[in-house]
């Protein structure tokens, strides 16, 4: 049996550095699991991959993965962002990939142990990374989901 997974989410939209490192800091997160498609855009300031990366080790000693595999295709993407498509259709959608994706069977499930889904939207209500901690909650036995 497995160790229960306390999985955490944050979009870093609307927030300043301070505000986004001091939640994942006071949260205890020890990962954060990059879950964009696009992590390098120059509209991410603090938050490019690279940058990121840094930040998290320096301030805080979190460690950072991007995890490609739980992200949308570029073309769900652009149908919901750019073509302003239906958020039911949407999610639909990206459940059936990650059905398809079979991402249940994470090779690295620890990462997961305190780990933190970021993606840009600054709620969680219309973002896949509160797709992808509800299909793994539904999948792995004692996940709990904390939304920052």
């Amino acid at each position: 049996m497995n160790e229960p997974i306390k999985l955490f989410t944050i979009g870093f939209t609307k927030k300043n550095a301070r505000a986004f490192f001091t939640k994942l800091m006071d949260a205890g997160v020890a990962h954060v699991l990059d879950v964009r498609l696009n992590n390098v855009s120059q509209l991410a300031g603090f938050a490019k991959k690279d940058d990121l990366k840094y930040f998290l080790g320096a301030i805080a000693g979190i460690g950072y993965e991007h995890l490609l595999d739980l992200a949308p295709t570029l073309d769900m993407l652009t149908a919901f962002k750019k073509e302003k498509g239906d958020w039911a259709a949407y999610e639909a959608q990206f459940v059936r990939l990650m059905q398809t994706r079979k991402i249940e069977d994470a090779p690295r499930r620890e990462l997961f142990q305190n780990g933190c889904l970021l993606c840009s939207e600054d709620k969680p209500h219309h973002c896949h990374r509160r797709l992808v901690a509800e299909y793994l909650a539904e999948k792995w036995d004692g996940v709990e989901i904390v939304h920052l």
